[in-house]
């Protein structure tokens, strides 16, 4: 499964010169013209010539601009789809006896967390550990189908930290989260096409606010990433209705994982703690 433009993009934007940027952010602005329209009419418009977009096709990687036209095209094709467009699809395949969802999900899944292994910034994950573990608080959010996942980590790591939050858990407000957070804090913002307005919102909050922002999205053109002081875009393809959250539930136990390998004597005693409230509030289950 080819990258998506937006995923090419983000591994090479910061390699392009600053005329081929130009040209990529136009681009990115106009995925609908430049898909459907000449070159020389897209060059005109950007104020470019039509060598510039071919060497910025050449340069991230593409046989040719044509290329670079046909992945715009599929993924307007893609996005096109809606819920209920895709349910309907899945449903007229059984019917028509194309049984082999599972294994084309499978396959999308392994394919999504290969390229993810392989494009991730390990210089920014490693900063971004560093961050978290030595941040005075840190906010997690994640609106809509991305609010399990910010629940998820947010409960992984209270077993090793106490000043981890959800912001927006159910009988909580996001505003109350947000006041008071400064240069000594992390904002972690999970979110995936459509975006939870409450959560772009709350990165551009908390960027004024000078915060360290992390944002785990699905695509280069996420209104939060211009207030991310670090961001993940990971690849989220899939035969599913819903984009896949695999590889961004793998990223936050990855992330929980190096954080828990610095925490120090006080996070041990911390987990032991919490294990044994757990048996004496029977939270868990016991054959004793």
């Amino acid at each position: 499964m080819q990258q998506s433009f937006e995923q090419t993009l983000a591994g090479k934007y910061a390699q392009l010169s600053a005329r081929l940027q130009q040209a990529a952010d136009f681009v990115m602005a106009n995925p609908i013209d430049v898909a459907t329209r000449s070159l020389r009419s897209i060059a005109r418009d950007a104020r470019l010539t039509p060598v510039t977009f071919s060497r910025m096709s050449a340069a991230l990687g593409y046989e040719n601009y044509e290329a670079l036209r046909e992945v715009l095209r599929r993924s307007m094709e893609q996005r096109s789809n809606m819920f209920s467009t895709r349910v309907a699809q899945l449903q007229e395949q059984h019917v028509a006896g194309d049984h082999g969802f599972h294994a084309d999900h499978f396959v999308a899944v392994s394919k999504n967390l290969k390229s993810l292994s392989a494009s991730i910034d390990l210089a920014m994950l490693e900063n971004c550990v560093d961050r978290l573990h030595s941040a005075r608080k840190v906010l997690v959010i994640g609106g809509l189908g991305s609010a399990g996942i910010a629940e998820y980590l947010t409960y992984m790591t209270s077993f090793i930290a106490d000043n981890w939050s959800l912001g927006n858990r159910v009988g909580t407000s996001l505003g109350s989260g947000l006041v008071g957070l400064a240069a000594s804090d992390v904002l972690i913002v999970i979110t995936k096409t459509p975006y939870a307005t409450q959560s772009i919102l709350a990165a551009e909050d908390a960027h004024a606010a000078g915060v360290f922002v992390i944002v785990l999205t699905d695509n280069h053109s996420c209104p939060a990433l211009k207030y991310a002081s670090a961001a993940f875009i990971v690849p989220s393809d899939s035969p599913h209705y819903f984009s896949s959250y695999a590889g961004t539930l793998v990223l936050t136990e990855v992330l929980t994982g190096m954080l828990a390998s610095r925490a120090e004597g006080a996070a041990l005693d911390r987990i032991a703690a919490v294990e044994i409230r757990n048996r004496r509030l029977k939270e868990v289950w016991s054959d004793k």
